[in-house]
């Protein structure tokens, strides 16, 4: 997409745009009995999960990926799209092949991760945007601290996402962090994919899981810039905290203000600022968060449009994705026993801008 920006006694300029997603699936499950913990997602389970709420689930993703990001000047659907609570390789071929995204042309990259329910990240691409060259699934390895006695008790917080936990090592199991490597439109890019671990147990108890997914992405970069000095980053996905959390602010070290990077694995978070100003991708006891995030490596902001460079960010709420009455009128739109809903959490994304020669 190419759009055009004039500022007064100046010639007009062209830039390519190209939008970057992230979208939580909210168990994005298949109707067959797999290796995985996928008895409530069958037919005879608790969800009910038949043939017909699974195509309508293909129906209302394929929709929303087609659609985040595009506005009057931003026609083009996002050419990378993370995606998490996905449970297998073989749901993303079905959505990928779906008519409303067939056209769009998508590749995947996947890797079946150790997470107990069954649920993986993966990444969705445009091939005549982006050609991987390397992806890894890069492990988190986490344990279980046994709490005293003594020690005070968590509040408890709902969720279908709970921990788990090998009784044996104490380790817990959770999802991997997806590092793909590829060229967008020639120039190489670096993207991990997040679904970091739960609050099951409460948010303090869990906080520490959370910490060290941070460091892991921390590591991963580190790591990377090591060889490349000038590697450029992005890192999405549902983190489980807000912007604010010890994981992101402290542990992953992102910032707030563009001007407070200064070296090149510096890390800024635009969706803190959109935190700040009220904004919610999901709600929990009627307070909204935000836990779907990009973000984006000091690379990005400080170039000079001659290669990709961030735009700006936005969460896609639209009207349809928003439950307009009852208990939980204003919240995303989910899958429920009556009705299939698309997901818990608005999709996310930022546009990437470049000028056009």
């Amino acid at each position: 997409m190419v759009i055009g920006y004039s500022a007064s006694a100046q010639k007009a300029k062209q830039y390519d745009v190209r939008t970057v997603a992230f979208y939580n699936f909210e168990n994005l499950f298949d109707t067959i009995n797999g290796p995985n913990n996928d008895e409530e997602w069958l037919p005879d389970g608790a969800q009910n999960w038949t043939g017909k709420k699974y195509k309508k689930k293909l129906d209302n993703l394929s929709r929303v990926l087609s659609e985040i990001g595009t506005s009057d000047q931003q026609k083009a659907s996002p050419v990378l799209i993370g995606g998490c609570e996905i449970e297998n390789r073989g749901v993303l071929e079905d959505l990928v092949k779906h008519p409303n995204l067939i056209d769009k042309g998508y590749g995947i990259v996947h890797f079946d991760s150790p997470d107990k329910r069954g649920i993986d990240v993966a990444l969705l691409y445009q091939k005549k945007h982006f050609q991987p060259t390397s992806y890894v699934n890069i492990p988190l390895y986490i344990y279980n601290k046994k709490s005293s006695s003594k020690e005070k008790k968590d509040e408890e917080e709902k969720t279908d996402d709970a921990v788990q936990v090998d009784n044996s090592t104490n380790r817990v199991f959770t999802r991997d962090q997806l590092l793909v490597t590829g060229l967008l439109d020639g120039e190489e890019i670096n993207i991990i994919v997040n679904h970091w671990p739960s609050r099951s147990g409460g948010e303090k108890k869990s906080s520490p899981f959370r910490e060290a997914a941070g460091r892991l992405n921390r590591q991963i970069i580190d790591s990377i810039i090591k060889i490349k000095p000038n590697a450029k980053f992005i890192t999405m996905g549902d983190l489980n905290d807000g912007s604010y959390n010890k994981s992101v602010k402290v542990e992953l070290g992102a910032k707030l203000k563009k001007t407070e990077l200064e070296v090149p694995r510096d890390i800024y978070n635009p969706f803190e600022q959109m935190f700040k100003e009220g904004n919610a991708t999901l709600f929990h006891r009627d307070a909204g968060d935000i836990f779907d995030q990009i973000m984006v490596s000091e690379q990005f902001v400080k170039a000079n449009y001659t290669s990709w460079t961030y735009w700006k960010a936005g969460i896609y709420n639209k009207s349809y994705l928003i439950q307009k009455e009852g208990q939980y009128k204003g919240y995303p739109l989910r899958h429920t026993a009556n009705e299939v809903g698309f997901s818990d959490h608005f999709p996310v994304y930022i546009y990437l801008i470049k000028e056009f020669k």
